[in-house]
């Protein structure tokens, strides 16, 4: 996963969404590494991309982040979507669309990531409808260099079946669990990204 994190509202737009969808797969991937908590830190807190209305989730997830230890976040992080069995939170987009892991949804995920000519990387041990990977293939359509592929009408039409379906709502039940605060701010972050991302879209129609 891309451990960049966003450093400047100033960096071009499609650049900065690019590494937003970057750092939210590594967070939501695996308990975030001690090198990523430090760049975090010292963060600046201003909107990582543009648009004003990210700036305050931003600056809450930032100062959450500065009053946590990094063991604290990484006990957080397995208490929620760790552990042996059922884990308290999933993160697959095919539990919030069906009520079940490795379902329909899944397959339909496959299916259009086969069409882009993408498929998963063996070295992950998830599964495709994972919210990281879906913010790896975001990330992609916005910054890798085949065209055919990353372009807006690619990002916006995996976007609006495979991210916005279902990511609110992860979002929403990770915001309400009593053992998450360095996630529930993240979540705060990720609906507020998730909310620019669909006006932006939007205005494409």
């Amino acid at each position: 996963m891309n451990d960049s994190i966003p450093v400047s509202s100033a960096l071009d737009e499609e650049t900065a969404r690019a590494e937003v969808y970057g750092l939210l797969a590594a967070l939501f991937y695996a308990p975030p590494s001690p090198d990523l908590l430090a760049q975090l830190r010292v963060a600046v807190t201003e909107a990582p991309a543009a648009g004003g209305f990210l700036e305050e989730p931003w600056r809450q997830f930032v100062g959450t982040v500065r009053e946590l230890s990094d063991p604290q976040v990484a006990a957080e992080y397995n208490a929620l979507f760790g552990g042996v069995g059922k884990p308290e939170l999933y993160l697959f987009g095919s539990w919030y669309l069906s009520g079940f892991l490795n379902e329909k949804p899944l397959a339909a995920l496959r299916g259009d990531l086969a069409a882009l000519g993408l498929s998963r990387d063996e070295s992950m041990t998830e599964t495709e409808d994972h919210f990281a990977c879906v913010c790896e293939v975001m990330r992609y359509l916005i910054a890798g260099d085949d065209m055919e592929v990353a372009n807006l009408t690619q990002q916006q039409k995996f976007f609006s079946a495979h991210v916005l379906t279902w990511a609110p709502a992860m979002c929403e039940a990770i915001a309400a669990h009593p053992k998450a605060k360095f996630y529930a701010a993240l979540a705060a972050f990720t609906v507020a990204f998730i909310s620019v991302e669909t006006q932006g879209f939007d205005l494409m129609v």
